[in-house]
């Protein structure tokens, strides 16, 4: 095995049964602040993002994208290589949520349908071409928004070390940088939002 599928094979196990997410769910919670996404509280929850319609496309959300805590998408689409190896309740619930999925790696989406919007959330470092993942996305979205931590060590899950430099060249434009210590979100994270490819101001 090479070294990407070593990490998937690591991933997997790490991940095991899914059940309980609950900390990678409070860490998504700063990765949506800062990526520009806006709570919509409501009577039954305070994490709740409301989307106006927009259709949206997840590269690398795992088994607990942060769309299970959207309303009102028009199209809501999850990307990741190992769907397929998650239990079948986190299917469906993407299922129910209609949300869809797909299992592929983000270097070789094959979709052409566009998206209003493309969310990349700590996601590169583990990827085997995080380059390639991102011209994926600036294809596909309209914007991207993204959330990534930098200055990072390698070890058998985590095979690429981002730094601003890198990020900015790839996306094409230039993220913040800040040192976050929150939710059990800690390092130094860039992040922003991006032009995609055909990028339109949109009408929402």
């Amino acid at each position: 095995m090479n070294k990407w599928e070593q990490a998937q094979t690591w991933e997997e196990s790490w991940h095991g049964n899914c059940i309980n997410s609950f900390h990678e769910e409070e860490k998504q919670l700063v990765y949506a602040e800062k990526m520009g996404l806006i709570r919509t509280p409501t009577p039954k929850t305070p994490y709740n993002f409301d989307l106006q319609g927009k259709s949206i496309l997840d590269i690398g959300g795992g088994e607990c994208s942060l769309l299970l805590k959207c309303v009102n998408y028009s199209n809501a689409m999850v990307v990741d290589p190992l769907m397929s190896k998650y239990p079948e309740w986190v299917i469906s619930r993407y299922n129910t949520a209609n949300i869809k999925t797909l299992t592929s790696k983000g270097e070789d989406i094959k979709i052409e349908d566009s998206f209003d919007e493309c969310w990349i959330y700590n996601v590169l470092e583990h990827c085997e071409n995080p380059e390639k993942v991102i011209k994926n996305a600036l294809r596909l979205g309209n914007i991207v928004r993204a959330f990534e931590w930098i200055n990072t060590t390698t070890n058998i899950g985590h095979i690429h070390s981002l730094t601003e430099e890198k990020l900015n060249k790839w996306f094409e434009g230039e993220g913040k940088v800040e040192d976050i210590n929150k939710n059990g979100a800690v390092g130094t994270a860039w992040y922003g939002i991006f032009k995609g490819r055909h990028y339109t101001v949109s009408k929402r």
